[in-house]
């Protein structure tokens, strides 16, 4: 209850302990807690200082609530400009780090080397996004299997929208489509391409990460891109991809196919083999071969790709 405050968990129970019982001495309220007299009495001091309880001379000494509402009021009062006082800090730091001149090549892109290193610039990047982050999602990868993206669950829950273009292939792979499907259920618009090598990831259009080479095969350094042409040449090329990219969320649904063929139709345009769509509709690859023809059949299409994109143009994806 009252951790959002500033106070532990523990301190909660031993406050819910004085309002069950007014008048209790330390020894009566440990007993009932079963802690020690001495934590009891310090926990006690903390809730005396926050002033939800009061300590009631006398022998030996009590302790009684202060009303509730007006105790816990004055509590978030005080929090709240504290966290405003935090806030007014942080801006202005921002403010700062914004106004410092930029105009040497150096202080428009920083190489960033290391594995370490790599993963704290790229949690730090989405951390700090307030509205947007784009990304191109294809190797090279730090890890294999690469862990997911925790921080963009953490992003998106505080308003911040994500945009992803998947590189087909890499969909094959265990656990990726699972991915996919998760981010996009939580409301991430993402698309795929049938091959995309410019892997990148764009917070708020002000910072960007992307390998040292868009050839590499590892992914031990990379280049942060402030505010330049070179990052609004990178945000146009996105925005070019995006374009040409096969949406796999935010149809309308609206008639069409049923929810298993929709589900095909998604692993198709991300490129995904029979086998692959097998395992993940629990079918055989056989019934997937004639799901698939069937498919291409009623969308006209000669090639699965092609159905794929006539079902995001009908809204069916």
């Amino acid at each position: 209850m009252l951790e959002p405050l500033g106070l532990g968990g523990v301190e909660s129970v031993v406050y819910l302990q004085v309002i069950s019982g007014p008048g209790r001495t330390v020894a009566e309220l440990a007993a009932g807690l079963g802690m020690t007299n001495g934590r009891t009495r310090g926990l006690l001091a903390r809730l005396v200082e926050a002033g939800l309880i009061t300590r009631v001379t006398g022998s030996p000494v009590r302790y009684l609530p202060a009303p509730p509402d007006v105790a816990v009021d004055a509590l978030v009062r005080r929090r709240q400009e504290e966290l405003e006082q935090v806030r007014g800090y942080a801006h202005a730091l921002a403010r700062q780090l914004q106004e410092a001149p930029r105009g040497r090549v150096a202080d428009m892109i920083e190489l960033v080397e290391g594995e370490q290193a790599v993963v704290e610039h790229s949690v730090r990047l989405q951390m700090g996004a307030r509205k947007e982050v784009l990304i191109v999602d294809c190797p090279p990868y730090l890890y294999s299997p690469s862990p997911g993206n925790p921080q963009q669950a953490q992003s998106m829950r505080r308003g911040v929208e994500y945009r992803a273009i998947y590189h087909a292939p890499i969909l094959d792979q265990p656990g990726r489509m699972d991915d996919l499907l998760a981010n996009t259920a939580a409301g991430e618009d993402a698309r795929v391409l049938p091959s995309v090598r410019m892997k990148m990831v764009i917070a708020d259009r002000r910072e960007a990460l992307i390998p040292v080479s868009f050839e590499a095969v590892e992914l031990h350094s990379l280049v942060l891109v402030h505010s330049s042409p070179l990052l609004a040449a990178l945000v146009t090329s996105f925005e070019h991809l995006w374009v040409q990219a096969i949406p796999l969320s935010g149809g309308q649904n609206d008639g069409g196919p049923g929810k298993a063929d929709r589900e095909m139709l998604a692993m198709l345009a991300a490129g995904m083999k029979d086998r692959a769509i097998a395992r993940a509709l629990g079918i055989t690859e056989r019934s997937v071969t004639r799901r698939v023809a069937h498919l291409l059949n009623s969308l006209g299409a000669e090639t699965r790709f092609q159905a794929a994109l006539r079902a995001a143009k009908l809204g069916w994806l």
